[in-house]
C-alpha cells in the first residue's frame, strides 16, 4: 500500500461508546457469582481498555488467582448475556456525532480505519453489527490475539495488516493506557475528553479534543 495512506485507529469503550452501563453490569454480576463485594464505579472504570486477565488483578490484587479467573469467567458470561438479551444500541450508546464523523472520515479516499480494544473478537463483532460499523474498519485488533494495553502489539499489528508506516498513523483514544500505547509503538496519539480517564492521564497525547467534531481538524492540524 502507499505510504501516503493514513491510519485512523480508535479504542471502542469509552471512545466510540459509552458502554460502562454494560461492563458495571457484567462486573456487578462476575463479583455477585463469588461472593465478592463490587468495586466502586470508578475503580472499574479506571481499568476499562485492560484485558480482563490484567485488569482483574488490578482491580482487585487481594484475591486470589483462582478468584480472578473466576471473575474474568463471570464478566465474558454476563456480558454475552446482555449482548443477547439487551439492544446494545442503549446499554453501549455511540457517542454524540461519532457515526457520522466516522462516516465522513471512511469517504476521505487517503484514510483508512481501524480498532484496537481490550474487547475480545465475540464483543466487538456485536458492537460493530449494532451500531452499523460493517465494513468501515479494515483493521481490528482485539484482546483475544495481543497482550493487554499499554503492549503495542495491536498497533503494530494494524500497521503490518495495512502496510502503512507508523508516521503516518494515529490512536484515538481516552485512556492512558491508549496513549502508553501509542508511544510505545511510535504513533501519534490524540485523547478524547469524554471517557473513563480524567483529562490529566492524556498527558502523552499530543492533544485532547472534547467533540468528536474536532476530530478532522485535529487530524488535519497533525498531518498537514
Amino acid at each position: 500500500m502507499s505510504s501516503q495512506l493514513r491510519l485512523i485507529i480508535f479504542d471502542v469503550d469509552g471512545t466510540l461508546v459509552d458502554s460502562q452501563g454494560d461492563i458495571i453490569a457484567a462486573m456487578t454480576h462476575a463479583f455477585d457469582s463469588i461472593g465478592q463485594p463490587v468495586p466502586e464505579r470508578a475503580a472499574i472504570l479506571d481499568i476499562v481498555g485492560l484485558s480482563l486477565d490484567v485488569a482483574m488483578p488490578r482491580l482487585v490484587p487481594q484475591l486470589s488467582r483462582q478468584d480472578h479467573a473466576a471473575l474474568v469467567e463471570g464478566y465474558k458470561a454476563s456480558y454475552k448475556a446482555r449482548r443477547v438479551s439487551s439492544d446494545t444500541k442503549i446499554t453501549s450508546p455511540l457517542y454524540p456525532h461519532a457515526l457520522e464523523t466516522l462516516r465522513a472520515l471512511n469517504k476521505t479516499p487517503d484514510y483508512l480505519l481501524g480498532v484496537a480494544t481490550g474487547k475480545s473478537n465475540r464483543g466487538l463483532r456485536g458492537l460493530i453489527e449494532s451500531h452499523g460499523f460493517d465494513g468501515m474498519f479494515v483493521t481490528r485488533q482485539t484482546a483475544d490475539d495481543h497482550p493487554s494495553k499499554p503492549n503495542p502489539s495491536m498497533l503494530l499489528a494494524a500497521l503490518a495488516e495495512t502496510g502503512v508506516e507508523a508516521d503516518n498513523a494515529v490512536m484515538i483514544g481516552d485512556t492512558s493506557f491508549d496513549m502508553e500505547m501509542a508511544q510505545a509503538a511510535g504513533i501519534t496519539s490524540i485523547g478524547v475528553s469524554w471517557g473513563y480517564h480524567p483529562r490529566e492521564a492524556l498527558g502523552k497525547a499530543a492533544c485532547i479534543i472534547d467533540d468528536f467534531r474536532d476530530l478532522n481538524l485535529a487530524l488535519n492540524t497533525l498531518w498537514r
